[in-house]
């Protein structure tokens, strides 16, 4: 049987046909122009006419290689300094054009949109994807190979203008080379490509490489742009001095405070950014987003703090799902906020070596002394779209330190069998530490590695791999969820389309999805994850829905605190359970997102509710909610634990925005209220007002602290 099944999945992949990716013209000519442009959309300068355009889109979705519904024209010009992009979105119903959104950094994946993904590197593996919709709003988004690596948090100096009138949407957008990192070279070649969606439709066009295979990140797959000579980046030196005043509102104090900063930038090459930060104050930044933690392992959070959002592609390398340099260890202790005195980074490219160095000296706190952070990550792109890398992090202190040293190896294809995606290597890492004044020995097991093979497609997606932490490893600048294990995962998942199929997009089946698990020290099984789809499916209409069936087992060797006064004792479990996941396409003036779990949990049952709900207004005004719920009953009895949040989000225009979001659980009983006003004054540039305020709800609801701030950071250009 298992015979039969390996030559079936051989065939599917053989004789799963692909055609010709490309159309003519594949290369957009830019062309140089000195006179004025004026940034509103109307495309109304001369210079658009004269210069070379391109309209050969295709279809991606819904009918594969086919013939685009609607007209995309969209041409390049630039100066010494500066490139503009010229863009036509021709609409036979312009009424119907969806534009729910206008805020900075907006989710383009619900509105009609134009993305542009230009890899200046010309490298078949990293660039910058920005992306604008009909009301003018705009994001922008760092990529590294082709689409493994994406931050999402990466804000670049640029602007755009869109005009809408009875033949459809335009747009003009304009970004300084200084937003780039190119080589010196006096005649630029870059790769790009572009994609548009019409929402009413589920149609997406892109100009190069529309197969279902790849995505807009698979630069590899996309066009070329010449034409562009002798352009200079211009700024090599940018100040970002900022200014902060607050005050701290007790029951029965107040607490003011004032701060400057700042940070410099050095252009050392034109691919190779240096960065020193004084004084790194992240005030502005929105609270997490706390979780009830119903397991025995460790809860990852989101980095949030633009600084180390920026360059994070530079820094990172994992082993399996473990992150041998996670941000949140810097500046965030137990008990809250640790200051940081300063630090210094260089990060970017040079030529097929891709650096990122960084050190970071956080203050004395409390009985936390003051501590040094680095990091020094290395990859060399190799082959067509391949990459070897190394990484040394150190955490270094009067009482300790800290070492990890490690190395990852990726090869990629994008032409197995023809067209398709193929992955497969490893990375391996060891640690070191040492207590100042100590003699235990803690650099024993202290070892980490991981194997996989990945074929990521449309049909046919199957992943595996073997991770293996040993008991001792320990990445005190990563994040490992848990350790002292060997782990093999596999995973096989058919996507399977059919031309005359009503209301199906594509249907949706998982036959396997492992997660073994056993104790790296002693051998015994320990866990097991497993899970399989008998059916799911996504809709023409943008709908998704899976249901899934879960069968898990823990083997937990001690008690373990699973709530406050709540205990799951050691011992072996098996356990049951069914899931349904369901969502509604969120381009719709309201969306909403469920999924409800019901089944066995340890020495009793578990029943898990999720809710998210979205509702568009209008292109200004956007809100959300959210409810997860869970109830428990155990031989101590039931419980319930719930967790609420909703945020409205207000945009006055692309470059001015509000937002409040409110959190609160049933464990902490008290509620988080985060209120937020940006504001854009030049591009580069910020203010933030915000206010902190904290409920405790144990009994009736009270307010316990205020915070109220301003900060101003403007960027300066020599």
């Amino acid at each position: 049987m298992m015979r039969q099944n390996l030559f079936f999945i051989l065939i599917l992949l053989l004789s799963y046909n692909t055609f010709g990716q490309h159309s003519m013209p594949d290369t957009l000519v830019a062309t140089y122009y000195e006179g004025p442009i004026k940034l509103n959309g109307k495309l109304d300068e001369a210079c658009w006419n004269e210069a070379s355009a391109i309209e050969n889109f295709t279809q991606r979705e819904q009918n594969e290689g086919g013939p685009a519904t609607e007209k995309t024209r969209i041409a390049v010009v630039y100066n010494t300094h500066e490139i503009y992009f010229g863009i036509w979105c021709f609409d036979s119903e312009p009424d119907k054009i969806s534009a729910q959104q206008m805020a900075r950094d907006f989710s383009w994946s619900s509105d009609d949109n134009i993305e542009l993904m230009i890899s200046t590197f010309n490298d078949n593996r990293n660039g910058y994807l920005f992306a604008t919709n009909p009301n003018g709003a705009m994001a922008d988004v760092w990529v590294g190979d082709e689409g493994h690596n994406w931050n999402k948090d990466w804000n670049g100096v640029w602007d755009v203008a869109v005009d809408r009138n009875e033949l459809g949407w335009f747009a003009e957008m304009v970004i300084p080379f200084s937003t780039l990192k190119f080589t010196k070279d006096s005649a630029q070649t870059w790769g790009i490509n572009f994609e548009r969606n019409i929402r009413r439709k589920k149609e997406q066009l892109l100009w190069q490489g529309w197969s279902r295979l790849y995505e807009l990140e698979k630069i590899s797959q996309g066009g070329k742009l010449t034409g562009i000579n002798n352009i200079k980046q211009g700024t090599k030196i940018e100040l970002e001095p900022y200014v902060l005043g607050g005050v701290e509102l007790l029951e029965n104090e107040t607490n003011n405070t004032g701060k400057i900063g700042g940070e410099i930038n050095f252009d050392i090459t034109p691919t190779l950014k240096l960065n020193f930060t004084v004084n790194t104050d992240f005030a502005q930044v929105e609270s997490d987003r706390k979780q009830i933690n119903l397991s025995r392992f460790s809860l990852y959070y989101p980095e949030k703090r633009q600084f180390f959002l920026e360059g994070r592609n530079y820094y990172d390398m994992k082993v399996g799902s473990n992150y041998l340099f996670y941000s949140r260890r810097i500046g965030i202790g137990p008990n809250g906020e640790i200051p940081i005195i300063g630090g210094v980074r260089l990060f970017g490219k040079l030529n097929k070596t891709n650096v990122g160095i960084m050190s970071i000296q956080t203050a004395e706190k409390d009985s936390v002394p003051t501590t040094n952070y680095s990091v020094v990550n290395i990859k060399q792109d190799i082959f067509k779209q391949s990459n070897i890398g190394v990484i040394a992090t150190q955490k270094y202190s009067e009482k300790h330190y800290n070492r990890v040293f490690g190395t990852e190896f990726t090869y990629s294809t994008s032409e197995l069998f023809g067209e398709k995606n193929l992955l497969f290597g490893g990375s391996i890492a060891v640690s070191e530490t040492k207590m100042f004044g100590g003699t235990d020995n803690l650099n024993s097991d202290n070892l980490s590695y991981n194997v996989f093979l990945s074929y990521p497609n449309d049909v046919i997606e199957f992943d595996a791999g073997f991770t293996t932490v040993q008991q001792g490893f320990n990445p005190e600048m990563g994040f490992a969820r848990r350790k002292n294990y060997q782990m093999l995962y596999t995973e096989l998942q058919f996507n399977p389309r059919f031309k005359n199929m009503p209301f199906f997009r594509n249907l949706i089946f998982k036959p396997i999805d492992v997660n073994y698990y056993i104790n790296d020290e002693t051998k015994k099984l320990e866990s097991i994850f497993y899970e399989w789809r008998p059916f799911g499916f996504v809709s023409k209409s943008g709908e998704f829905f899976e249901l899934n069936i879960q069968h898990l087992f823990d083997e937990p060797t001690e008690d373990f605190e699973l709530i406050d006064g709540v205990y799951i004792p050691a011992g072996s479990y098996w356990d049951n359970r069914a899931e349904i996941q369901a969502s509604s396409f969120k381009g719709r003036k309201m969306a909403a997102e469920v999924s409800a779990s019901i089944g066995g949990f340890y020495t009793g049952h578990r029943q898990e509710y999720e809710l998210y709900t979205y509702f568009n207004f209008c292109r200004h005004l956007n809100i959300g909610f959210d409810w997860q719920r869970n109830y428990i009953q155990l031989p101590q009895g039931p419980f319930t634990t719930d967790e609420l949040g909703g945020r409205i989000d207000y945009a006055f225009n692309p470059k001015l925005q509000t937002s409040m979001f409110a959190q609160w659980n049933n464990e902490d009983e008290n509620i988080l209220v985060n209120y937020r006003i940006n504001w854009i004054p030049k591009i580069g540039s910020y203010f933030y007002f915000v206010i902190n305020q904290e409920f405790s709800t144990g009994g009736s609801i009270k307010l316990e602290r205020t915070t109220i701030m301003g900060k101003l950071i403007w960027r300066f250009a020599l």
